[in-house]
């Protein structure tokens, strides 16, 4: 797994590629708990270049989400792609994030 971070306006992007699953889980953690250090925490996960996730995946992004809603800010998701998102159905957490079609549109969608 990669992991790219940079800085949009006051979000954190998180660009990744790669298999999002236990064993790149640990990496992804420790990058969103970097990235989510600011109050507001905006953080958008780029998982366009993330073929597959699994359900560390899936856990490792909801403790994300949650850590970045205690800090008064949110965790987006964008680039997702059509098998990851039928994960994301399938387990009923396409209601619990926001997933844009780019980080662009993500940035744009957090609060000034």
């Amino acid at each position: 797994m990669k992991i790219t971070a940079r800085f949009v306006g006051s979000a954190t992007v998180l660009d990744l590629a790669g298999r999002f699953d236990m064993t790149s889980a640990p990496s992804v953690a420790q990058a969103l708990e970097r990235a989510s250090t600011g109050t507001p925490a905006q953080v958008v996960l780029n998982l366009a270049g993330v073929p597959f996730i699994d359900s560390t995946a899936l856990a490792t992004m909801v403790q994300g989400l949650k850590r970045c809603r205690q800090r008064q800010g949110d965790l987006y998701l964008c680039g997702v792609q059509p098998q990851v998102h039928m994960i994301f159905e399938l387990t009923r957490l396409d209601s619990s994030f926001h997933m844009f079609v780019d980080d662009r549109h993500a940035v744009q969608a957090f609060p000034n």
